[in-house]
């Protein structure tokens, strides 16, 4: 058995002993000091042990088999749980006491009238306790919960603030910087409209990125903006070896993404295949019903990768793991690379500030 198991036998066998004691001495004897080696003390001991260990393995494993079904559990699982808890423990502790006054009364001398009004009295009583020690172990694992709850969140805060500085630095970083002027200066010697509408779209980029710095959020009508001057930038330095399509049925508006997360899959597409004019990589973004987005490329890995800078499809995890339990799927198929993600309501900005 674990440490920690041992503890938790040794913390509650401790409490069952408090509080038989503490009962035994608070009941009348006649004046005289309470037997506590005799059948009847014996008995009511042993039913203690008993009764309470049962009532909280019980409540224990409920707890963990509502958790593994639902994971955060509500005021409504928890009542489910207590009542779970005594439809099994009352007859357990009815027929623990039955046997006890009806059968073994002549071994515990557990009453000397009415054996029925001894085991009502018994009974009840037993009951009462259940209830209390229910509600304190369901209590002290709601407090358990929210604890934890507090801490993975601000856990993934701090996943989000980092994931969230990579990818503007990303952008900003003077490698990125570079290779835009290097490209601009090329096309100022060949073609200047083309070098002009390259300054316009490098221009809208960094003013996407400067001015979202502090959200982690955007909607996805600003990121599809913001990733068609991105791949127009691209596909003029990479002499049109890519293309991308589009094929929104939701409205953008109405839905929210983490800010860059289509440039950083489609960066992640281009740093891990190969591509080029004759053999172009070809992006296509979709939704998928309501809920989800989708990202899929052609798959024609690199032989050898460009060194990674640790952002990618794990960046976008972390991210999203803050805002919802759907997961982020990828699916890596013979000549297709997918990634889907989901798409967040408007408002959960707003549950986020709530549940913080």
């Amino acid at each position: 058995m674990k440490k920690k198991g041992l503890q938790k036998i040794a913390v509650r066998f401790l409490i069952v002993n408090v509080v038989y004691f503490l009962i035994k001495l608070t009941i009348d004897h006649g004046g005289k000091a309470p037997n506590l080696f005799s059948g009847q003390a014996v008995f009511y001991y042993s039913s203690a042990i008993v009764l309470f260990f049962s009532t909280w393995e019980i409540n224990d494993r409920l707890i963990k088999k509502y958790q593994e079904r639902r994971g955060a559990l509500s005021p409504k699982d928890y009542t489910a749980i207590i009542g779970w808890t005594m439809a099994i423990m009352t007859p357990l502790a009815a027929l623990y006491y039955y046997i006890g006054i009806f059968h073994l009364n002549h071994i515990c001398h557990l009453h000397d009238g009415d054996p029925w009004l001894q085991w009502r009295i018994d009974f009840f009583r037993a009951m009462l306790l259940s209830v209390a020690v229910i509600l304190f172990n369901v209590f002290y694992h709601a407090l358990y919960q929210k604890r934890e709850l507090e801490n993975k969140m601000t856990a993934l805060k701090k996943e989000v603030v980092t994931s969230k500085y990579k990818s503007l630095k990303s952008q900003i970083s003077p490698h990125f910087l570079f290779n835009s002027l290097n490209t601009l200066t090329s096309l100022m010697y060949e073609d200047r409209d083309l070098a002009s509408d390259f300054v316009s779209r490098l221009a809208s980029c960094y003013r996407y990125i400067l001015d979202n710095r502090e959200e982690d959020l955007v909607s996805l009508e600003k990121e599809l903006g913001f990733l068609d001057s991105f791949m127009f930038m691209m596909n003029v330095r990479h002499e049109g070896a890519l293309t991308i399509k589009t094929n929104i049925k939701v409205s953008p508006v109405e839905y929210l993404i983490p800010t860059l997360t289509l440039q950083m899959l489609v960066e992640n597409a281009m740093k891990h295949n190969f591509y080029s004019k004759e053999k172009p990589m070809e992006i296509l973004v979709e939704t998928r019903g309501k809920q989800r987005l989708v990202v899929q490329n052609t798959f024609r890995k690199r032989a050898l990768e460009e060194e990674s800078t640790g952002l990618g499809i794990q960046n976008v995890k972390n991210r999203y793991a803050f805002y919802t339990s759907q997961e982020v799927l990828v699916e890596e198929k013979e000549d297709v690379f997918v990634v889907e993600i989901p798409l967040l309501p408007r408002d959960i900005k707003d549950i986020k500030m709530i549940v913080s």
